[in-house]
């Protein structure tokens, strides 16, 4: 049965304006913020110093810019810190630097809701008034902070517990009538399970947004037949909200994540910066429009992929299956690292090649490489040709088979890891 629109509800009307128009408004922006990163941040001055921005106005010309991965920031950091001249505005007028292990250094800028989670929090059910245990971590890494300002921004009352010391959370719930929750599956599950323990009554509690980590189904349905709905986030300390679950007024789950507004999403295969086609399983690319920290196709080396059609909560914004696994497959063969930056490269000496696989068999000391490759047609020489580019790129030896269209599953691998190590 269809969804009366009256029931609907819109943190903003950008969430529910036409594709086209968030295109054409994303196109429009587009070429100004690359000019204010390559006048105002020093290392994207350098990344972007052949590029004219006013020629950077369709995803087609995005997609012939540099990648950015989060993998790089330990380098780029170093050389130039604290940020890597990644900031458009100076460290000493930003609100706060984190510490991320690598150590990767991440800012915070001056502003309401600078992280962006206000809009995820709204779409799970978070309104003014509501009492809101925020139990992400609060020092050197930013989730706490994230959350907590998305919660204030919606005009909820937090109570900052971070981590541990369940008996006390589950007292915080009980005694002050908290009706929110913020942090990871595996924690609320913890809280819900000690709350039982000592039987403690938290029926007040009604709704919860978690991220971080994998939320189990049956987690979910638990928790769910005890009156919580639960919704996931998917962010990073690089970028803030990324993407988000929505819930339907009945408190079902519309299915997928919907990309945060105020960014432009690539997929693109693992190692290059190329766009994949939709559907397709690749590595999550991010173009953030923020005046502080301005990321122009920064690499996450998260996978996901998109989800064809709109969401049926109203939200017209594209929909990522949400977090899949790593893009960064790099492995050691025979002592030597084989990545999927060269897997890309073999395949762009031979377009005749659709999809490939990298697929690493045997047992320690006796590795074997295996290149399965779709492909429509089979030119005479193309597998011995392989061969040879395979040795001359990765400096290694490998074979190649030949494979139909479709054959190789769609979960983004480009390395196969099937060693046994015991």
């Amino acid at each position: 049965m269809a969804l009366k629109k009256a029931k609907l509800e819109f943190y903003d009307r950008l969430e529910a304006r036409s594709p086209k128009a968030r295109e054409a408004a994303l196109m429009l922006a587009l070429p100004k913020l690359v000019a204010h990163a390559r006048k105002r941040a020093p290392g994207f001055s350098r990344i972007l110093e052949k590029i004219d921005p006013k020629k950077v106005t369709s995803r087609k010309a995005l997609a012939a810019l540099p990648v950015t991965r989060k993998s790089d920031l330990v380098s780029l950091q170093k050389n130039l810190p604290p940020l890597g001249g990644l900031n458009a505005t100076p460290v000493e007028k930003l609100a706060k630097l984190f510490i991320s292990p690598g150590p990767i250094y991440d800012p915070e800028g001056h502003g309401k809701d600078w992280w962006r989670t206000a809009r995820g929090l709204f779409a799970g059910g978070f309104r003014a008034g509501d009492r809101v245990l925020n139990s992400f971590a609060y020092h050197f890494t930013p989730a706490g902070s994230m959350l907590e300002a998305g919660a204030a921004a919606l005009g909820c009352l937090v109570v900052p517990t971070g981590v541990g010391q369940t008996e006390m959370q589950v007292a915080a719930i009980r005694d002050l009538r908290l009706d929110g929750f913020v942090g990871t599956p595996s924690f609320l599950k913890l809280i819900v399970e000690k709350a039982d323990e000592l039987k403690a009554d938290i029926s007040c509690l009604a709704k919860a947004q978690v991220g971080a980590e994998y939320l189990p189904p049956p987690l979910r349905e638990s928790l769910q037949k005890r009156g919580i709905r639960v919704s996931q986030c998917y962010a990073s300390a690089d970028l803030g909200l990324i993407a988000y679950e929505s819930l339907l007024p009945d408190g079902a789950v519309s299915g997928g994540m919907i990309v945060e507004e105020t960014q432009l999403l690539e997929i693109v295969r693992p190692g290059t910066g190329d766009p994949v086609p939709p559907g397709e399983v690749g590595e999550v690319v991010i173009t953030r429009f923020n005046q502080d920290y301005p990321l122009i196709r920064f690499g996450t080396g998260d996978l996901s992929a998109v989800l064809p059609g709109a969401s049926p909560c109203g939200r017209t914004n594209v929909r990522i299956k949400g977090w899949m696994g790593r893009a960064d497959q790099s492995t050691k063969v025979r002592a030597m690292f084989v990545t999927p930056g060269q897997v890309a490269e073999v395949l762009r000496r031979h377009p005749e090649v659709l999809r490939a696989r990298l697929v690493v068999t045997g047992e320690a000391g006796n590795d074997s490489m295996t290149l399965k490759c779709e492909v429509k047609q089979r030119p005479q020489g193309l597998a011995e040709a392989l061969v040879a580019s395979i040795r001359e790129v990765t400096k290694l030896r490998g074979e190649v088979e030949l494979a139909f269209p479709g054959s190789l599953p769609n979960d983004g691998k480009v390395i196969e890891d099937l060693r046994k190590y015991s």
